[in-house]
């Protein structure tokens, strides 16, 4: 089985390596701004070295490449996280591989950290993409202090579904932060936040991952303040549903830990400054492995698979739950 692995080193330039191809054989590198617009007949490289780069690319394009061998229909393949210069956690879902030898369909889904610094560029970006809604799990009190940046023309179609730990956000915890107190931060207390996102909302996963689904619509992003936990609970609900493994979903919520990363010395360094010791809110800050495997085996428990707890609670029927595969999987 060929695998492709494409990253993006800048937003000029990107990195595609791939294996499962016998050495020496010639491999041919094509791309478009989508999936449906690859150039087939005109390669951007060819390459008998397992890996090419390839340079002086718009960057206000997404890019898709298809690996081809002899001629023959290749695999498709992006970069799964996409550069913005006002979001960090900013990612496509596409490319994940389901049990049943399928894939998650490119460029349709993508998951968001906060989008109130987006760019003019990022704007641009996003409308490139084709984006056309946004879905901002967030309180309306996260809302109002850091409003997403969206196209002056409402292009993109903002869509509040709040998902919260009781009255308790982002802000409510920063002000605590600040104030010293940081009692609320106990083992447990991200585990819980999961349980209580798939509990207490189910009806908001629902609307979302029926709407994915919907291809005359366009392609969404959901997105909460850091990208990480509502939004990593949407995430794995979807990919579960498609059927991709849990392993596989484990790994998308990890991400998060690498792509967060670079913004951690700088919120260390002002929590340090409160006198508050980062360490303490090292797991408020990051996405702990635990909290998507408690997720997972309360799912699995009680009520068997994630399209049993979207039927059951989420407001969906199984004949969605079927409909979402045939827009979001390749053939």
């Amino acid at each position: 089985m060929i695998k492709i692995d494409v990253e993006a080193i800048d937003k000029t330039s990107i990195k595609v390596e791939w294996s499962g191809i016998e050495p020496g054989r010639q491999v041919f590198v094509f791309l478009g701004t989508s999936q449906s617009t690859i150039d087939r007949k005109n390669p951007v490289a060819v390459s008998t070295s397992g890996h090419t780069r390839i340079t002086g690319l718009d960057p206000l394009n997404r890019y898709y490449f298809e690996i081809s061998v002899d001629g023959k229909a290749g695999v498709i393949a992006a970069p799964r996280r996409v550069i913005m210069d006002g979001a960090v956690n900013f990612r496509d879902l596409g490319g994940y591989a389901t049990k049943d030898g399928r894939q998650v369909k490119w460029g349709r889904v993508f998951r968001a950290d906060g989008l109130a610094r987006l760019s003019d560029v990022d704007l641009k970006r996003m409308v490139r993409m084709k984006i056309t809604r946004v879905f901002d799990l967030r309180s309306a009190a996260e809302m109002a202090d850091a409003p997403d940046r969206l196209p002056d023309n409402r292009s993109i179609k903002h869509v509040h579904v709040p998902v919260t730990h009781g009255d308790f956000d982002f802000v409510e915890a920063m002000k605590r932060i600040k104030a010293g107190d940081t009692s609320w931060l106990t083992d447990d207390f991200m585990v819980k936040g999961y349980i209580n996102n798939i509990e207490s909302f189910p009806l908001a996963w629902g609307r979302i991952i029926g709407e994915a689904a919907d291809a005359g619509k366009g392609p969404l992003v959901f997105h909460c303040t850091g990208g990480k936990d509502r939004t990593g609970t949407c995430a794995a609900l979807l990919l579960l549903a498609l059927g991709v493994d849990e392993e596989t979903v484990i790994y998308d919520h990890q991400l998060s830990n690498i792509y967060i990363r670079q913004l951690l010395p700088q919120i260390y360094e002002m929590m340090a400054s409160y006198g508050i010791d980062p360490e303490i809110l090292f797991p408020y800050l990051t996405a702990p492995r635990e909290c998507v495997e408690a997720l997972l085996e309360h799912i699995r428990k009680n009520y068997g698979s994630a399209t049993g707890y979207l039927v059951e609670r989420g407001g969906m029927i199984p004949e969605e739950i079927e409909r979402i595969k045939q827009g979001l999987l390749e053939k």
